[in-house]
Order: structure tokens, then sequence, then C-alpha cells
């Protein structure tokens, strides 16, 4: 069955290269559509290519689709009108298979992409606790690690996701292991060399680590223990030291002084905090970087030689501080004196939110403007090379469109959530 599956994957991966037809445009659904716009998705398989600014209905530039989920087909059988939030991958190490694990307000959704053509629902985890809008997931060593914020009692959720191999139908996954040291969580991180997990905002019980990282050791998957708090005093809103999100890493940047060492960047509601968790039982903060006009210090990733943090601002085009979207650029060779360098300023006033980085380019889901893709060629002067908008309405700052993006598939394959309007399978042209 593996052997199928391998040789349909690289069939598809194939076809993607060679294969680009573009269909006519349908027409849009009205305000508030749940499903999103049109019902009748391009046929497999088939990429609808950008061209003349256009994938049919939905606005691009230099992005293909290949294909998309609506919300309301993510459970054959069932309509389901639970609006999407994160996103992140997961690809079986035994053959290759590419499955995306897609946030909902509800719970989990888990789609089988290997032909992005026609991605296939396999099967749905349940949150235990009311809806949520905030859901977060992130893998390590084969197991899915689930959070949510706004749900008392939650915790984390541990779902082996090798089982996935013997998933005949679609059915709910129940998960193999929970972890309770945390109540409600609003994001989680994951280094995977180190096998540490970091759940942050965490509120409502447990061990809330004043909101920053509760470091939790996951190299045992289903049998996480807790490691530690770390929480910058004087950060965050309340002055707790909550942490929005983080990425942590093992550092290879041009820092010497930290070679080695596992260093976190944490986005802390007001400002960006640098702290080396190497020790568990006793994590340094090594800098904090303030900037003007601070909205809502969000999220952010380092560029892939660690010298710069690309970071984002969820508030400040809601609150005028700016009319575009504005990405900041820290210069971070010196971790203990990161330097503000750079303030990109998208095409439109879209509110931005999660980023990623993969192989020099930046994937900046931007709401109502969809997926903008930067050129990091040049890593200290990002250069808008293409976007793709999932969200037909307009491009106001708001919180409707996109909500996040994960690049990181061998097959090239990227995926992207829009809250009510589906999961998309793009392409860069």
């Amino acid at each position: 069955m593996h052997t199928d599956r391998y040789m349909r994957r690289l069939f598809m991966i194939i076809a993607l290269g060679l294969v680009v037809a573009a269909c006519g445009e349908v027409t849009g659904p009205g305000p508030g559509d749940p499903g999103g716009a049109p019902p009748d998705d391009p046929p497999a398989p088939s990429v609808v290519a950008c061209e003349g600014g256009k994938a049919r209905v939905w606005s691009c530039s230099g992005i293909d689709l290949i294909s998309r989920v609506r919300v309301l087909d993510l459970e054959p059988g069932r309509q389901n009108l639970s609006g999407l939030n994160d996103v992140w991958g997961w690809t079986d190490p035994l053959d290759g298979s590419e499955y995306a694990l897609v946030g909902r307000r509800d719970g989990l959704s888990i789609i089988d992409v290997t032909d992005p053509f026609e991605p296939r629902p396999v099967g749905y985890v349940a949150s235990p606790t009311p809806a949520s809008t905030w859901r977060d997931v992130k893998v390590y060593e084969n197991h899915a690690f689930i959070v949510a914020d706004g749900s008392p009692n939650h915790g984390i959720q541990i779902v082996d996701l090798t089982r996935l191999r013997d998933m005949a139908s679609f059915g709910e996954i129940t998960v193999d292991a929970r972890y309770t040291g945390v109540s409600s969580v609003h994001n989680i991180a994951i280094n995977e060399e180190t096998g540490f997990a970091y759940a942050v905002g965490s509120n409502s019980g447990g061990n809330t680590c004043g909101g920053g990282l509760h470091m939790i050791d996951v190299r045992s998957p289903l049998s996480p223990s807790f490691a530690g708090c770390y929480a910058e005093a004087g950060t965050g809103r309340s002055g707790t030291g909550y942490t929005h999100d983080v990425q942590c890493v093992v550092y290879r940047g041009p820092d010497v002084t930290y070679g080695g060492r596992e260093i976190c960047l944490g986005s802390n509601e007001n400002a960006i905090v640098i702290a080396d968790v190497t020790d568990k039982s006793s994590p340094q903060v090594l800098s904090r970087g303030f900037y003007a006009n601070t909205g809502y210090t969000h999220q952010g990733w380092l560029s892939e030689d660690h010298r710069f943090f690309y970071q984002n601002d969820e508030i400040d085009e809601l609150n005028g501080s700016t009319d575009k979207t504005r990405l900041l650029v820290w210069d971070v060779q010196d971790l203990e004196d990161p330097v503000l360098v750079k303030e990109h300023f998208g095409p439109t006033g879209a509110t931005d939110h999660n980023l990623y980085v993969h192989e020099d380019v930046l994937y900046h889901s931007n709401y109502s403007f969809g997926i903008r893709i930067l050129d990091l060629a040049d890593p200290g002067n990002p250069i808008e090379m293409g976007f793709f908008d999932t969200y037909l309405e307009d491009d106001e700052p708001s919180f409707s469109g996109s909500w996040s993006n994960y690049p990181y598939f061998e097959s090239g394959t990227i995926l992207v959530t829009s809250a009510n309007e589906g999961l998309f399978l793009l392409r860069l042209q």
C-alpha cells in the first residue's frame, strides 16, 4: 500500500511541474459564506495558473492554486461550519506522504495532501473543551501536540500520527496522551533538535509561568515532563513576561558567544525577548527589543543563518499606527543587542499574522490580503515577490482571511488556512 502511495506522490510531483491549466472564473459567495468561494473548485488534476493577476476569482501574483478544501468539506458527510485558525504539516518518514494539520475552533482536522490535486480529509481530533478561536499544533517525532487558548482544562493533546497509516476511512482520532501541567495555552513551539516544547500564553490553571515559557521535555512524546519556567518580568501587557509566540533553536548564527546554545526569541506583546534556555533550571535573558508605535508584538521567525529576526505586529494597522502592513526586521548578530534595521511596508493595509522562513523566502499570512511572499536574497531588505489573496471582500485591517501557512513540504506544496474560506494548497511559480 505504501509503495502505491509513494508512486502516486511521485507522479503528482512530476505533474505539478508540467501541468498548468487555467479554468474560467465563477461567481463568488456573498459576505459571510462559511464555505468560501466558489463551491466548484478546479477539477483534478489541474493547476489554476495565476495569469493576469487572477487565479479564477482570487487575486494573485506569482503563486498558482493547486486545490482547496472548503470549511464545509473538512468532514465527509457532515457540514462543518467551524472556522479555521492555525496549520502545520507532517511528512510520514515511511513513505513520504504529506498531511495538513488544520486547526479549527472545535478541534483539529487532518488532511492527506500527498496528492495535492485531491486533498483527502482522513480524520478529526475533537477538542476536550468548548470551541476556541485559538488552536495551535506542532509536530515532534511523528506526534502532534495540540493546544487551545480560552479553553480551561484543555492541556496539551498528544496524537501518534503514525496511526494514520492504518485508517481506511475518515473517523474521529482519539488522543494517545494528554499533558495537564498547563491548562489553557495560546501557542506551542517545539525545538525538534533538542526535544523540548515551549507552551506560551498559559492561563486558567496548571503552572502558568507568568504566561511565559512553560518548558516541557517531550523526548519521550507520550510521557512529557515539566522542565522549568521562564518569564521576563517587565514585558507583556501585564508585566509578567507573557509570551504570545516563540521560536527556539540551537543557535548557529554570527554571535560566537552563544554558538550551540539553545536560544529562544519571544514575541511578548510589547517587546521581543531573547533568552538562553540551555539550562532549563536557570534560563538567562540576553536582551529585550522595543520599537516605536507598538500595537501588539505578535510573532516572528529567524533567517536561516540566524542573523535576522522577522517580526509582525498584529494591531498596528488596526490602531492606525501604520496605514500599510508593517514587517519589522531585526539584526540579531549580537544577541545581547538586537537592532531594528528596517520597517518593510506591504502593498495594502491588511493586518499581518503568522510568518515563516524557508530557503530564503518569507511566507507571511496577512488576514484579508491572504499570503504574501517576500524574497530574502538580501535578508536585510525583503522584496515583494508574490501574493495569493484568499479573502475576496477587501484588504482592510481585520481578522478575516488567512491566519497561517506551512511552507516546509519537500513537494513544494504550500498550505494556507483562511478562516472561513478553507485550506488552500498553493505553489510558487
